[in-house]
């Protein structure tokens, strides 16, 4: 049986799919900066249109014409953005007046509001410090982070998967070492999304039609890169984009090995459904990251691409949730010696 809040995250949960998919259209189309101060556009709460407001923002910021089309894209991605955070406060404020009854979580919609703030702040960056790839890296990670507590939040309330047969501790493990690796490989993902290396190879499956072609690691993961200069289009040379993009190339290849050995775990478990379930992700995953790759970068591919990553997460999330819910259910233990002793001096006196 559902518990109170269950619509209202579900909807928040969607909502913040949503709003991560807004984000890669934005990314993809180039409008990170498509107004260039925060969280107004040019000063305005929109897109400056009429002679009097584009007179005004070329005066303010000489540097930063004004392009319509990115500029509406930023501000629909901070719309949604910010219908989100109203959502997650609801569910906060919520929680805590329902914090006595049992059942209730509490901790997870405080921890939600944090999260929210910090991205606040991370979006504020994103813009001030014009794309600095570190924290735009950071923002989808705590995108992610949101979606995925948010998920977890409507599976708590849906008072759904309460009770499995006991299963090997190995699953437990499997199942957290799975969805740490689509974590990593997620944080790869918008590490090359951050540093336009998506397109650093463009043949499969080799790179530059080389199994190894040349790389710069060191330049392509310096995560001490200046503050200052603009990173809209990127900064980083052929050889250090090659690594990044080799890079998310192997993440995705141990990702692929080590959530296959799950499902199987999970098929010889009795689980089928979710195990079918994770193969179908991942395979979808899979074909989009392929595509990519060879039809060189479409747009509506690359969204999806994003939507693909968050769904093999959720995905993960709900098999956690289930290996989780099994383990703590104790299990049941014979009676003891002094259980025994105990029932029959209990049931002395009255015989």
């Amino acid at each position: 049986m559902t518990k109170p809040g269950f619509r209202l995250a579900l909807f928040a949960t969607l909502l913040a799919l949503l709003v991560i998919l807004l984000g890669a259209y934005t990314r993809l189309t180039h409008a990170g900066l498509g107004c260039p101060d925060w969280p107004g556009c040019y000063g305005f709460i929109n897109v400056p249109k009429t002679d009097v407001q584009l007179v005004y923002a070329q005066v303010r910021f000489p540097d930063s014409p004004v392009e319509e089309h990115k500029g509406r894209n930023e501000m629909v991605h901070r719309y949604f953005a910010g219908g989100l955070a109203l959502a997650i406060m609801m569910l906060g404020v919520h929680a805590w007046h329902r914090r006595q009854i049992a059942g209730q979580p509490v901790r997870l919609p405080l921890i939600l509001l944090g999260v929210v703030f910090a991205q606040a702040a991370f979006g504020m960056w994103t813009v001030t410090l014009k794309l600095w790839p570190q924290v735009v890296t950071a923002h989808l990670l705590g995108g992610v982070l949101t979606l995925n507590l948010l998920f977890l939040l409507t599976l708590r309330l849906s008072g759904r998967f309460e009770a499995l047969p006991q299963l090997p501790a190995r699953m437990r493990r499997l199942a957290a070492i799975g969805l740490a690796l689509v974590v990593v490989q997620i944080a790869l993902g918008g590490w090359v999304s951050s540093n336009y290396a998506a397109m650093a190879c463009t043949d499969l499956p080799t790179c530059h039609g080389q199994w190894w072609p040349n790389t710069d690691f060191a330049n392509g993961f310096h995560l001490t890169q200046h503050i200052g200069p603009n990173y809209l289009g990127g900064q980083l040379d052929s050889d250090a984009r090659t690594a990044i993009h080799l890079t998310h190339r192997i993440g995705a290849l141990l990702v692929t090995f080590s959530l296959l050995g799950l499902a199987w775990q999970l098929n010889r478990e009795g689980l089928k459904g979710v195990a079918a379930l994770l193969v179908l992700a991942l395979g979808v995953q899979i074909a989009l990251g392929l595509s990519n790759v060879i039809f060189h970068l479409p747009l509506g591919i690359a969204v999806a691409h994003n939507a693909g990553a968050a769904a093999l997460m959720l995905t993960l999330t709900l098999i956690n949730y289930r290996v989780r819910a099994v383990h703590a259910v104790a299990p049941k233990r014979a009676p003891s010696l002094w259980h025994y002793a105990h029932a029959m001096l209990h049931l002395g006196p009255h015989r």
